[in-house]
């Protein structure tokens, strides 16, 4: 009899525990049920790729830790511009964020991040973070797809219908008919200095790369380029002019002319050599880049540099022919770069007038004092 009721305490105690269990669930879901429910009407969503299990797992952390997520790091009024390059991990991200206290916990922000899906939403550029945004915030700007700023670059040797070009794809708000109308008819007074001329911005819009405001206004925007070729000018430099007889305006008039003959930059001042030396012996520059410079837009190359130039094209009368007219053209001819400039300022002596490519394909040109070496000099 004793061995009956043993065997009958065995089921009831089985479905004891399988009572006690589910109604251990029935709580612990209503409990996870609430949990979810605060941190999706704070902090939104989960990401629906997740599994159940990350779903869980950062719902919990965000539930447990979220609350840092919710105010500044720090209560301050700056503002700055935080960048992100490409590749970046939100790992790394996080951690730069801290780094510069714009964030207060790097570890739960990558995990709001992994949690709503925005690690792989995030951009790369610059963007506008104000030190009293929180970190939801934060998020939010970061997977913006317009940065609030862009990188813009001037290539050296670019005249200013080419800059214009590159502005409707540049993610700036400029004009660039507007932009060619302030570069060619500036106001009076753009450059305070007297050394400046003020006829045409072209040739001092300096090359480089910027890192510019989308909102940036047109005046700004020039005013910046400008602003980095005075930057970039040495005041001894115009001493050094100044004591070949250039001025400043007829230095960066053969400095562009050097930039669009020059394939190679260690060879820039020797071409600079070979076009001073024509200049103050009073010879026609014969610079193919000036004929360039006057025919103007190439439609069949899709090119402000035709290429190669014909005898027809030899025959343009421009101001800017430099096999029609002495003297140097009216304006610079494109916006030449720091070597280019250097190589006016201190050219390498010569005794050469001439030079021309040479046939290897090398970029490389040879030199000739006489035009008969120069016509030897001709590729067979």
């Amino acid at each position: 009899m004793q061995k009956q009721k043993r065997t009958r305490a065995v089921p009831i105690l089985s479905i004891l525990f399988v009572i006690a269990l589910c109604l251990l669930l029935v709580a612990t879901y209503f409990g996870y049920s609430e949990v979810k429910n605060r941190v999706t009407s704070t902090y939104g969503p989960a990401n629906d790729h997740l599994s159940t299990i990350n779903q869980l797992q950062y719902t919990f952390r965000l539930y447990t830790d979220g609350t840092v997520l919710l105010q500044p790091a720090l209560m301050r009024e700056d503002t700055t511009f935080f960048e992100i390059s490409p590749g970046e991990s939100v790992g790394q991200i996080a951690f730069r964020l801290k780094e510069q206290d714009l964030i207060a916990n790097a570890d739960i922000f990558r995990d709001y991040l992994v949690y709503r899906g925005y690690d792989r939403l995030v951009q790369t550029g610059y963007f506008k973070i104000s030190a009293r945004m929180n970190s939801l915030q934060i998020a939010e700007k970061i997977i913006d797809s317009t940065p609030d700023q862009v990188q813009f670059s001037v290539l050296a040797g670019w005249r200013a219908e080419e800059i214009a070009a590159s502005l409707p794809r540049s993610g700036l708000s400029i004009d660039s008919e507007k932009f060619l109308q302030l570069v060619q008819n500036p106001p009076d007074g753009w450059f305070e200095d007297e050394i400046f001329p003020a006829d045409s911005l072209e040739g001092y819009l300096a090359a480089g790369l910027y890192v510019v405001d989308r909102e940036i206004g047109l005046n700004q925007f020039v005013r910046m380029l400008t602003d980095r070729f005075m930057e970039n000018l040495k005041s001894e430099w115009i001493v050094k002019l100044s004591e070949q007889g250039l001025s400043l305006e007829e230095a960066i008039i053969l400095a562009s002319i050097v930039e669009r003959e020059a394939v190679i930059k260690d060879e820039m001042p020797l071409i600079a050599s070979v076009f001073l030396n024509r200049y103050n012996v009073g010879m026609k520059l014969d610079s193919d880049a000036t004929v360039q410079y006057a025919i103007g837009y190439n439609a069949r190359q899709s090119s402000w540099w035709s290429n190669p130039l014909t005898n027809a094209d030899l025959q343009t009368d421009s101001l800017y022919n430099t096999y029609r007219y002495s003297g140097l053209p009216p304006t610079p001819i494109c916006n030449p770069g720091i070597e280019a400039i250097k190589a006016i300022v201190f050219p390498q002596t010569s005794s050469y007038y001439f030079f021309r490519a040479k046939c290897d394909g090398s970029g490389l040109h040879n030199f000739a004092e006489t035009y008969d070496q120069h016509l030897n000099n001709e590729c067979p």
